[in-house]
């Protein structure tokens, strides 16, 4: 995302002006974006026009609107977003009061203005512009017949594509069917990672799968780039990572993140230091759940008593419609700041953003315990011991 010119005044109303550069940008807009905030954007529309002879003639025109936001789409696989609204500025063609759904495309620029800018967004603008957080990560998971390949960045996982082969069983005396099988295969998975990676911007590459499927297609991936003279693949055979998985499908990636190797290939990136979190916090649940607290209330009370180290907490919790309750978690996070706690805001899209969301999407790792009594009061262990 590059970002074009920013206003903001001291009562946090103003505007941004942004030109999506990618397709990660559209997520970082569709966090972004909230009913009522107001967008600028060129946009198509179909305009009629009766000729001296009385005949219609429909055109197309490229006209610049302004609509106040009702409703946002986000297509995740495509990564297009659509955002509907009312115009609220005469224009030639469209009237105020009129709908339109403007559809935002990479390198063209738009306008989004807000009655508040709250932290949350203006660090959200930050982050879209800064080149240094890039998609740096892909993966693919597989089992026989059966392949997912995900681009995974620091906000999102994205399936690329799912490949599905039949693979004939094996026939005693016979493994010519099976074989071929396997060979046609693994040319789909070899293909479409020449379609899917840049390999100029990836630093590691998963192969992931239960029992030597990773194995077999790693071998012919590289008999297949010699063959072929693939200097592309040839020449970052070491950015290839094998791992066990316990199957080929997309979630089998929850495993792949907890994986040691993958820790360390990946200790520079934000997906490894929230994998990594989300791991401590579940031990501290299962060895001091007494400093391991999950749901708004109880984390909310532990921040009261500044007793938050780690805040966890997912994005999709700011797209509420509902102010006061995006509000309310915009305060969680600053109050827990107040007290130096690590803030670790998830991607509802993202692998660990998921499991996150399973824990109602916010969660913290305590400094010191603290224990609910019978009146369902919060205390410490040092006012337990007085």
């Amino acid at each position: 995302m590059k970002l074009l010119s920013q206003h903001i005044e001291n009562d946090r109303s103003g505007y941004v002006r942004m030109i999506p550069e990618q397709p990660e940008d559209m997520w970082h807009l569709y966090n972004l974006i909230l009913k009522g905030d107001q967008l600028t954007a060129s946009t198509m529309r179909g305009v009629k026009k009766e000729s001296s002879t009385g005949s219609v003639i429909s055109n197309r025109v490229w006209i610049t609107l302004t609509i106040s936001i009702e409703d946002v789409f986000f297509d995740i696989q495509a990564c297009a977003l659509r955002i509907n609204g009312k115009n609220i500025v005469e224009s030639k063609h469209v009237g105020i009061g009129q709908y339109h759904t403007l559809d935002l495309e990479m390198n063209n620029a738009f306008t989004l203005k807000k009655p508040e800018w709250d932290p949350i967004s203006l660090q959200r603008v930050k982050d879209a512009c800064d080149i240094t957080r890039q998609a740096d990560v892909a993966a693919v998971t597989m089992q026989e017949g059966l392949a997912v390949v995900c681009l995974m960045t620091q906000y999102m996982t994205v399936v690329r594509q799912r490949i599905e082969v039949p693979v004939p069983r094996k026939r005693r005396g016979s493994t010519t069917n099976y074989e071929k099988g396997v060979q046609r295969f693994y040319g789909h998975i070899y293909r479409a990672i020449k379609q899917h990676v840049d390999f100029s911007v990836v630093k590691v590459v998963i192969l992931g799968s239960p029992g030597f499927v990773r194995d077999q297609f790693f071998d012919y991936m590289m008999a297949e780039a010699v063959r072929v003279n693939d200097r592309q693949i040839i020449e970052n055979k070491s950015k290839f990572l094998l791992v066990h998985t316990s199957s080929g499908h997309k979630g089998a990636l929850e495993e792949v993140m907890r994986d040691p190797q993958i820790k360390v290939r990946l200790a520079d990136t934000k997906s490894a230091q929230e994998a990594k979190a989300i791991d401590n916090f579940y031990q501290m649940l299962n060895n001091d759940p007494d400093r391991a607290f999950y749901g708004y209330d109880d984390v909310q009370k532990a921040a009261e008593h500044g007793a938050i180290g780690t805040l966890m907490i997912t994005d999709e919790l700011f797209r509420s419609a509902d102010i006061p309750t995006r509000k309310k978690y915009i305060k969680l996070i600053e109050d827990s700041k107040a007290t130096n706690a690590e803030v670790l805001i998830f991607s509802s899209l993202h692998v660990s953003g998921e499991r996150l969301s399973q824990l109602t999407g916010v969660a913290a790792i305590l400094n010191f315990p603290l224990v609910i009594d019978s009146d369902g009061e919060y205390s410490t262990d040092e006012s337990d011991n007085k």
